[in-house]
């Protein structure tokens, strides 16, 4: 009778694990031919139902509808496309260029060249204020470029020590998180003195690329990849309060504040979800297997889904994965 006790209790633990586990359920992938190369970054118009896929390896910004989950624009001619950004009061869509250095602007309705803006050697991610409107573009060797409302005019820059990656901004307060690899560094920027007011050293944790901020939990996620592992910091001491494991070659990582999970695209071909307990507790829940090299992947509150841009392999094509959170 005892054994046949445990076994079912053995049983109901697996059955609760492969329920928790569950953490994203696939809901349509999109195939993507004639696609070469790797991806960068990707941005959305949640109103106007459209996504935007830097396509670097490709020179094209992919455009797909989200309602009906099916590509409906390319555009080409692009200089390794990086980072993307949709103004919604003009309806445009800012491309970073890294190979020629530009911010190329594209008319939302006729997808035209509307705009293009130079001297921006290396760019990459692009964030948008949503309280000043301003764009902000890292760039070269170490700063972040601003940029009016339109896109149209160069502001000023802000000095980092090495090239930024992924950066994010607070709704509320005034400071930037910026991750700077190179320097084994977050910067933290106050973007009203447009300068750096704190360093937070990454010495144990490395080669820090993707970033995802709870600004009302006062918590900075930064995804590192020497060795690979998701380290959390208290935002108003700005120290370290968990870590946990993760695949390797992260590049993106979101954060699902209605079900307190963080999402990671990593290159080593898994897509990890990190399930945050009580405190500062952390958990990866799900490793679902993708493609080596998948690295770049979004998640939109306003839609509630996850997308993830698959490369082409050998004789595997490109393609991008829609997923249900569970």
């Amino acid at each position: 009778m005892r054994a046949v006790t445990l076994s079912l209790l053995c049983c109901l633990a697996l059955c609760l694990d492969a329920q928790e586990s569950a953490a994203l359920k696939l809901m349509k992938t999109i195939p993507l031919p004639a696609v070469k190369g790797r991806f960068d970054h990707i941005a959305a118009d949640a109103n106007g139902n459209r996504l935007f896929l830097a396509a670097l390896g490709n020179n094209t910004l992919e455009v797909f509808d989200t309602g009906s989950a099916e590509r409906v624009q390319r555009i080409g001619g692009l200089h390794k496309p990086t980072g993307a950004v949709y103004l919604p009061e003009t309806d445009q869509i800012g491309v970073a260029n890294g190979d020629d250095g530009t911010f190329k602007l594209f008319d939302g309705p006729s997808y035209q060249l509307a705009g293009n803006l130079r001297g921006l050697d290396d760019a990459d991610n692009v964030r948008r204020d949503a309280k000043t409107q301003l764009i902000f573009v890292g760039y070269a060797e170490g700063a972040l470029g601003i940029f009016d409302a339109a896109g149209r005019k160069r502001l000023g820059d802000i000095r980092l020590p090495a090239h930024p990656e992924s950066f994010q901004l607070e709704r509320d307060g005034n400071r930037i998180f910026v991750n700077v690899p190179d320097a084994k560094q977050i910067a933290v920027i106050d973007r009203q003195q447009r300068a750096v007011i704190a360093r937070w050293p990454m010495e144990k944790f490395r080669a820090n690329f993707p970033m995802a901020l709870d600004e009302a939990g006062h918590r900075l996620f930064v995804g590192c990849r020497q060795p690979p592992r998701l380290v959390v910091f208290d935002t108003d001491a700005g120290t370290t309060v968990g870590d946990v494991e993760i695949s390797g070659d992260t590049d993106d990582l979101f954060f699902d504040r209605r079900r307190n999970r963080l999402y990671l695209s990593c290159g080593e071909g898994f897509l990890d979800v990190i399930q945050r307990r009580d405190g500062d507790r952390y958990e990866r829940i799900t490793r679902e297997p993708t493609r080596g090299g998948a690295r770049t992947c979004f998640y939109s509150a306003e839609l509630d889904r996850l997308f993830l841009a698959v490369p082409q392999r050998d004789w595997h094509g490109a393609k991008l994965r829609i997923y249900q959170p569970e």
